[in-house]
């Protein structure tokens, strides 16, 4: 009989703790942080270089209880790649994952007289715990580089995706009321943050097909980090509850350049330049062959650029358009004084 009601006994405690053991497991798992952390969205300002000019995304954690403050950010990439150049111009371009000091990252931003805007997210220890282990699983050296895409994967869509599909994990969803470029045509939306005016606004122009004036909808446009700033800006749960807890941004700014160099500006003094070698040549009845055949090796290169692009890279938006038109025009119109008898 005792040795029955010993057997009861064990067989009672090892039944509690098989249920408990799961649950302790799991309290465990999710001790990443401390329930005093907290987790901000980053977006950062242009720059002055190309690859800058569009601004930048990442995840800061902070936990003082814990000594954690690092910044995530998919934005890291290296020029010297093996066959780097020709890679980014085939659209091949792998970027990943970085991690670095909070200080650190702020004080090159800094120093680079660039505004850094911030956005504390309002999130429950679990959502906090859930976000930051996707991070780290991010971090792993297997999974941190990525192929990089312009518009459909980059530094502003990762961090979107990560926090929107570890809340969804948790059960908790999100939407936005930010209307901001809905509807929108991508070229458009993207010359939004470039100079009007630029040489880089022609480029664009130059190299961007029909595929380009598709409209954008709903999460398409949330590859620029000024439009997913102010898309969290504007997002709530299911219960209205706002997902930004406290934030201090700005917005972006755009330089405006004077009408002396603006492309306008250059392709009316070619036109003007060209026409008057044709009138030079129409009076002494003779053409001046080496200006044209200039001008067809530019449009040559031009034609075998966006060729390549169209046809052998996966770069989403470039393709052959009627921007294209525009020098030969300009070509045309000055040449026909020489050319009209």
């Amino acid at each position: 009989m005792k040795i029955k009601h010993t057997y009861y006994i064990l067989f009672s405690l090892q039944l509690i703790v098989g249920l408990l053991l799961p649950a302790i497991s799991r309290a465990e798992e999710q001790r990443l942080l401390s329930d005093h952390a907290k987790i901000y969205l980053v977006t950062c300002s242009p720059g002055e270089e190309l690859y800058e000019r569009y601004g930048h995304t990442a995840i800061m954690v902070l936990d003082d209880e814990l000594g954690v403050s690092d910044i995530y950010n998919y934005g890291i990439f290296d020029f010297d790649t093996p066959h780097f150049y020709w890679r980014f111009v085939r659209g091949e371009t792998y970027y990943q994952l970085g991690k670095e000091h909070a200080e650190w990252f702020m004080a090159a931003y800094i120093r680079s007289d660039r505004q850094v805007n911030i956005q504390e997210l309002n999130l429950s220890p679990a959502d906090k715990d859930a976000i930051y282990r996707a991070l780290i699983i991010n971090y792993y050296p297997e999974n941190r580089v990525y192929l990089y895409n312009f518009v459909f994967d980059n530094c502003a869509t990762r961090p979107y995706l990560l926090i929107k599909q570890a809340l969804e994990a948790q059960q908790s969803t999100i939407t936005s009321s930010y209307v901001g470029a809905e509807g929108m045509t991508y070229r458009k939306f993207i010359q939004r943050y470039t100079p009007k005016g630029s040489w880089g606004d022609l480029g664009i122009n130059l190299l961007f097909g029909p595929k380009a004036d598709r409209p954008m909808h709903g999460e398409q446009r949330l590859f620029l980090p000024e439009e997913l700033m102010r898309y969290m800006s504007a997002a709530h749960y299911a219960d209205g509850t706002p997902l930004v807890a406290l934030e201090h941004i700005r917005p972006f700014g755009v330089e405006r350049l004077p009408w002396y160099k603006t492309w306008y500006f250059g392709l009316a003094l070619l036109f003007v330049v060209l026409a008057l070698v044709s009138l030079h040549d129409r009076h002494r009845n003779e053409r001046t062959r080496w200006v044209d055949y200039i001008l067809y090796g530019i449009y040559a290169l031009l034609l075998v650029l966006v060729t390549f692009l169209t046809f052998f890279s996966i770069h989403p938006l470039v393709g052959f358009g009627s921007y294209l038109l525009i020098i030969p025009s300009i070509h045309l119109c000055a040449r026909i004084i020489y050319l009209w008898r």
